[in-house]
């Protein structure tokens, strides 16, 4: 007889290399016999008092996993060695006999106890055999179902014997599916019912097969969702036999044809229910949860190396699977997301990958919802900052199951920097622009024009005072660029710039014409940090509109230009209709940043007409894939 139950489990891989099945209980039960027995497929009269380790290869296993048994004797080990044995195992069988109530006894008040003492947080599976069934004519699993209670570590319970063979096989098997496919993350046996953290998985993984987000798989849905996972298309009368056992056992498991998120979840229910614990587990495992229903870390965490002056942004590929699920979740096609559809997005995640902070940070429409061009700015902002964060939420959202790879895939790491000075050019997509000036020289302001020209949602009453980057993008050449624009914050001017607060693709060093002693002070951090430096500057004369002044410095802003071969600076102001041009102009110097003195190319159209061809040939994929997929959203 055969018993299942209720245990706790120490995390697992899953893709174990091997099991270890460790023996142990009192003298005389019967723990060599049944290793022996196992091995010769046949009884023996005289056995040593311990058996030796033994491997069963993978290919005899029903698992098709290495296997090895180890034994305990109190004879020729000790009690340290026995709990060293204990910290060891996969999975322990404590073994009594069924003629001898004492040594079921000894199994609650010594070796089970011994087990949690050594195991401590960690608990390992526990399989209670009963031996020598040939000497009896009755059963003891009812004197086991207390037991199994108490000792919730306890995942089966079987009866054998080593003389005749009977369940011998069986109890190594239930031995090895304890470690492989545990039944307690799956299944709460006093209530019947999946438990809460199988639940929550098995529904995340229904809203990623839900394709079109309608709430049902369709046929199409679940033979991908078969072929994902088994690799084998589902047959037409199967997925019929299916159907009509929904329709049989509970109501509303089918609907217009197709199978709900109630029907999905009774059909892993009745595999775990049938025994059938393996299936359900080779779905959870496709879909990257451990033995503790946990996202496994090498699924939500793979590895992707990033050399050292290179950048991560999305991938076609990335961007495409994105762009789907924005199209899937905009139920109302306003080419935003509401609170509930962005909601609705991330529901397939632990907790949303942005809080509130993309309202001051990317584009919103007039009710504060992302729009797309936001969403996909805000991704973008992710991926540049933190990939990884990026790779998690893609696996989370079912980007493997997307496009069946994993989810580096969805990224694209740059070359280096100093190989995109080689060539002259950059075929990033992704650059970031420090924004520099001193206390009151207006360049919050102009950031936050970069994505509300009039000011209109962003302004000092509404916008977190902690929130100092903006992210949109521009069109160089006809070819979309995306613009990180990161206010630096100067406390004190007297303060040295730190490594990251110089470190970008582009620098807009602003300055408020209409304030004499405002220019001075980006003026020197120009010659202390980025004269020498190869990277591109841009100054840009603020508060234009207001009434210009002479500065108190060496040099006049222009003649500084001049002076250290610089664009003149540019004029800004948001009281007057704001020059997007600017931004393109810091886009466009990103992407050639070989060309820091820029003031070389002013006036000159034929320079910057090769310039637009330059971009054009090294993005011109780019070009036709986002084209694509903009046509798609529309």
């Amino acid at each position: 007889m055969v018993v299942t139950g209720n245990s706790v489990h120490r995390t697992q891989t899953a893709t174990k290399k091997n099991v270890r099945i460790l023996l142990v209980g009192d003298r005389g039960v019967g723990k060599t016999s049944l290793i022996l027995s196992l091995v010769s497929d046949e009884y023996a009269d005289d056995v040593p008092s311990k058996a030796e380790e033994i491997t069963i290869p993978a290919n005899v296993t029903p698992e098709q996993v290495p296997t090895r048994i180890v034994d305990y004797s109190a004879v020729e080990q000790t009690e340290d060695q026995l709990c060293n044995e204990i910290l060891k195992a996969h999975v322990i069988c404590v073994v009594y006999s069924v003629q001898d109530k004492e040594t079921l006894d000894n199994a609650k008040t010594y070796w089970l106890p011994l087990i949690r003492k050594n195991i401590s947080s960690n608990r390992c599976p526990v399989v209670l055999v009963g031996n020598k069934i040939d000497i009896i004519d009755y059963s003891t699993i009812e004197e086991v179902y207390p037991i199994m209670k108490e000792f919730s570590e306890i995942e089966s319970c079987i009866e054998c014997s080593a003389k005749t063979l009977q369940n011998i096989s069986e109890m190594f098997y239930y031995a090895q599916k304890a470690v492989l496919h545990p039944t307690t993350p799956l299944y709460n046996y006093d209530t019947q019912e999946l438990t809460d953290e199988c639940k929550t998985a098995l529904k995340r993984i229904f809203k990623i097969c839900d394709v079109d987000n309608d709430g049902l798989l369709s046929d199409a849905e679940l033979n991908a969702f078969q072929q994902w996972c088994f690799n084998t298309p589902l047959q037409p009368q199967v997925l019929e036999d299916v159907k009509a056992v929904l329709s049989k056992n509970i109501e509303d498991g089918v609907y217009n044809g197709c199978v709900t998120m109630k029907g999905f979840m009774f059909l892993q229910c009745l595999f775990i229910q049938r025994g059938r614990n393996e299936t359900t587990w080779a779905v959870l495992r496709k879909f990257g949860y451990d033995n503790d229903l946990q996202m496994a870390k090498e699924y939500i965490k793979p590895l992707l190396k990033v050399p050292s002056g290179c950048t991560t942004e999305l991938s076609h590929k990335g961007q495409e699977f994105l762009t789907q699920l924005f199209i899937l979740h905009d139920q109302d096609k306003d080419n935003a997301l509401s609170p509930l559809e962005l909601e609705s997005l991330f529901s397939k995640c632990l907790a949303p990958p942005w809080e509130d902070e993309y309202k001051y940070t990317v584009t919103t429409n007039e009710r504060g919802w992302i729009t797309y061009e936001g969403y996909m700015c805000q991704w973008s902002l992710m991926t540049y900052v933190n990939v990884k964060k990026t790779l998690e939420y893609m696996a989370y959202l079912g980007y493997n199951l997307y496009n069946n790879e994993c989810a580096t895939a969805a990224i694209t790491v740059t070359r280096e920097k100093k190989l995109d000075l080689a060539k002259k050019q950059s075929s990033r997509n992704v650059y970031c622009c420090h924004v520099i000036g001193a206390k009151s020289a207006g360049k919050t302001t102009l950031c936050r024009t970069f994505i509300d020209p009039k000011l209109e949602k962003l302004n000092d009453d509404t916008i977190q005072h902690n929130s100092n980057t903006i992210v949109n993008t521009v069109h160089v050449y006809g070819q979309e660029k995306t613009i990180i624009l990161k206010d630096i914050n100067i406390i004190n001017i007297q303060d040295a710039l730190t490594p990251s607060q110089i470190h970008c693709d582009v620098c807009a060093l602003v300055y408020d014409a209409s304030n004499s002693k405002s220019f001075e002070y980006i003026a020197r951090i120009y010659i202390k940090y980025f004269a020498e430096s190869k990277i591109p500057v841009l100054i840009i004369a603020n508060k234009n509109d207001l009434e210009e002044v002479k500065q108190e410095y060496l040099f006049q802003p222009s003649s500084f230009c001049s002076k250290y071969k610089l664009m003149p600076p540019q004029p800004y102001s948001v009281s007057r209709t704001v020059r997007r041009e600017i931004f393109v102009k810091l886009a466009t110097m990103a992407a050639f940043p070989h060309m820091k003195q820029f003031g070389l190319m002013q006036g000159d159209s034929i320079v910057w007409w090769k310039a637009g061809i330059g971009i054009a040939i090294a993005t011109i994929a780019s070009f036709v894939v986002m084209r694509v997929l903009n046509s798609d959203k529309r």
